[in-house]
């Protein structure tokens, strides 16, 4: 095996990059994806962060379903390939590898934001006195969206309900002792603590364990929101015994675009029957499901929570994909996830050392990230990120001035990153 540290001088990057990439157990899953092509050629794909590229399967995965319709109708409910009325248990064992749960605790449905509102319908129960929500600053708008909503639907004001955590003056991410401090300041006074994975800007993985230690310490409740981190990073939610966790697949998980999301719940309320919840027919107990009976009666574990049918043809998309993750294994994808995103680091300091105005405002440390590296620049940003595009480079922009990179272990190589790093230094040269 390859030494794997990149070399100090950038001239050996292309051979580290080489030799990396023929040790790499993972380089056959690259040929199980679609490449867009720019100029007749693969793109350079950093964009996972924001939406996977699509399995090679997902099409006769899909399409299986299609024809199952076709020739079934309603009764493939119970006579497709796989049955629709229980489809949703195939998802159990890999969601449950995946985010580190038991096979209960997990289920596929909805969307990320709809799955939050449920969420907290159930886990953000405020009192007079205990009714604030403690989240880091500048979270995606959407999660902001929600928890603003929520804490208006029970009467009080976001202005002193909602507790934004911001970095230190002249910090680009925030540190653990800090956000604990938070909950222990505000301790008394909280309902929820509301943190996600890892931050879409930022890329920081946060001490998910630490926090949920310190929210159960205050008497809140703990929920994650794990749109970056799911597919990304390696997770433990039950043991981290946070009371519940959302995600989308549509990152990561390359289940394509507005795929099926997904719910875990603590075991510990799995028979919570008094817990209040938004109730649909899908959630109540299987064995009475079908009987129109009044009164809900909530299945066990996550898949009470349930609303509606499975959305059988994206979770087809979805299933595809989570096979190949059952194949490569989260211990190995994380294992080169931290070489390549180690790799990119050197890339990207070793421009930023010969071209002042851009710096990497990701965590240094490996386990405080994970696949993405967030380059913020003093000027020029959004004219260097529309020409890395024009290049065949697929990265994202987030105002006001951070081009986000992510190389996807499942899809990206060492020497995708070497040329990527080899664009970037032109077209910096080129505008700065």
């Amino acid at each position: 095996m390859p030494v794997m540290t990149p070399p100090e001088h950038a001239s050996g990057l292309p051979e580290y990059a080489r030799s990396m990439d023929a040790a790499d157990e993972l380089a056959s899953f690259r040929q199980r994806f679609h490449f867009p092509l720019h100029d007749g050629r693969p793109v350079l794909y950093f964009c996972g962060n924001s939406l996977g590229l699509q399995p090679v399967s997902t099409k006769d995965a899909v399409l299986a379903e299609l024809d199952d319709w076709k020739t079934y109708g309603v009764e493939g409910h119970f006579h497709a390939r796989h049955p629709w009325f229980s489809y949703h248990r195939m998802f159990r064992e890999p969601l449950a590898t995946i985010v580190g749960a038991k096979h209960h605790e997990v289920v596929a449905m909805n969307t990320l934001t709809v799955n939050l509102h449920l969420m907290m319908v159930s886990f953000y129960r405020p009192t007079a006195s205990r009714y604030k929500i403690i989240m880091s600053g500048s979270e995606f708008p959407s999660d902001r969206y929600a928890v603003e909503s929520q804490i208006r639907l029970h009467g009080f004001d976001p202005e002193q309900a909602m507790i934004e955590i911001q970095p230190e003056p002249g910090a680009s991410w925030l540190k653990t002792e800090q956000i604990v401090a938070a909950i222990r300041e505000h301790g008394d006074a909280t309902a929820l603590v509301l943190f996600s994975g890892v931050h879409f800007y930022s890329g920081q993985f946060f001490d998910l364990a630490a926090i949920a230690a310190a929210a159960h310490e205050a008497g809140a409740k703990v929920g994650f929101d794990l749109a970056h981190a799911v597919g990304n990073v390696e997770l433990s939610l039950h043991d981290w015994n946070a009371d519940f966790a959302v995600w989308c697949s549509y990152k990561y998980l390359n289940s394509g675009p507005g795929g099926v999301g997904g719910v875990f719940v603590h075991e510990r309320h799995a028979d919570d029957r008094e817990l209040q919840r938004l109730a649909g027919w899908w959630g109540n107990e299987e064995s009475t499901r079908f009987a129109m009976e009044h009164g809900f009666v909530p299945t066990y574990g996550a898949d009470g929570w349930q609303l509606s049918n499975a959305q059988i043809l994206a979770m087809a998309a979805h299933k595809a994909s989570l096979d190949i993750f059952m194949e490569a294994g989260m211990q190995r994808l994380a294992a080169k996830r931290t070489a390549l995103t180690n790799l990119l680091e050197r890339v990207v300091d070793d421009i930023a050392s010969t071209f002042s105005g851009m710096r990497i405002i990701t965590p240094r440390d490996a386990s405080q990230r994970g696949a993405q590296l967030s380059i913020l620049f003093d000027n020029h940003g959004r004219a260097i990120f529309e020409a890395l595009v024009a290049r065949g480079v697929v990265v994202d922009w987030r105002t006001p001035n951070v081009i986000r990179v992510a190389p996807v272990p499942l899809y990206n190589s060492y020497s995708d990153v070497v040329a990527f790093g080899d664009i970037l230094r032109d077209v910096v040269a080129s505008i700065s």
